[in-house]
């Protein structure tokens, strides 16, 4: 039993936050003056490879391989130094979160993973299908992943995998709406290719990086302990989706952990993945 009281009144502690303490704060709004680089590419996305980034960096990377005119600039957002929190970040995503994409075209900011992927397939026509029926069902499933993900981030992740201790209530709480929302997956999966169907779309692209990557150990590493193995359908749909070769370049854009061979902090053009990991750079002594 805890012996914590909530007070009256709640006052933030910038020490008393864990491990993101020093980069979460109650307030919106720039601390520091940073202008963002610019690229020579119409889209101009500033991102990290968490899941949230992953499902934009996938997007472009399959807009490239269908055949589509969607060459991009990726630049690293180190959120762990407070780079989201620079002017220029803030000026496209006042909600200082990753990703963040600028149309240079048109002027146009874009922010929150779920807008950015409707804004693609719009603009490009394509994961996103045109019989009314199945894009309904993905734009469902689309903002289902929306809503959801935060339990299985904020919720059961923070406190299974980033909180100072180990609290039973909130991870027995979020373990159980995890392990819910895995069924409803798998429910939705059973006879299915896809999520909305027999088509790959924007709804897959947005579930993959949170949902397959839990499923599979690649976040949290937390498979054994959710007992993921027993979702048979997500398991399938999460191989076929993760092994796609544009999924596997995405994965790669802007990560700055793991593997160095696998990580890409910045992407200028297809021939970065030949020559721009941090095991290249490391070799080549850049």
């Amino acid at each position: 039993m805890s012996d914590y009281t909530p007070p009256k009144v709640w006052k933030w502690d910038a020490e008393n936050g864990g491990k993101f303490a020093k980069t979460n704060r109650p307030i919106a709004g720039p601390t520091h003056d940073k202008d963002l680089p610019q690229g020579e590419h119409r889209w101009q996305l500033h991102s990290l490879a968490t899941p949230n980034g992953v499902k934009v960096t996938v997007m472009f990377e399959e807009l490239l391989e269908a055949g589509h005119d969607a060459e991009y600039d990726a630049w690293l957002i180190d959120i762990g130094k407070g780079d989201q929190f620079g002017s220029g970040f803030v000026d496209i995503n006042p909600n200082s979160k990753i990703p963040a994409l600028l149309d240079t075209k048109t002027g146009t900011r874009l922010f929150e993973s779920g807008s950015i992927l409707l804004h693609l397939a719009t603009e490009y026509d394509a994961f996103l299908p045109q019989d009314p029926a199945m894009r309904a069902e993905t734009l469902n499933w689309l903002f289902w992943q929306m809503g959801s993900a935060p339990y299985l981030g904020g919720g059961f992740g923070h406190f299974y995998a980033y909180a100072p201790e180990p609290m039973e209530y909130p991870i027995n709480r979020f373990t159980m709406e995890a392990k819910r929302q895995l069924d409803v997956l798998d429910r939705q999966l059973a006879g299915r290719e896809f999520i909305a169907g027999d088509q790959y779309t924007i709804a897959d692209m947005a579930i993959a990086p949170w949902y397959g990557g839990v499923a599979t150990g690649a976040v949290y590493n937390a498979a054994e302990f959710l007992q993921t193995d027993g979702y048979e359908n997500v398991q399938r749909w999460a191989q076929q989706v993760m092994n796609r070769p544009a999924y596997l370049r995405g994965r790669m854009v802007n990560r700055s952990f793991g593997d160095p061979s696998e990580q890409l902090h910045e992407r200028h053009s297809a021939a970065d993945f030949d020559t721009q990991t941090q095991d290249k750079l490391a070799g080549s002594g850049n």
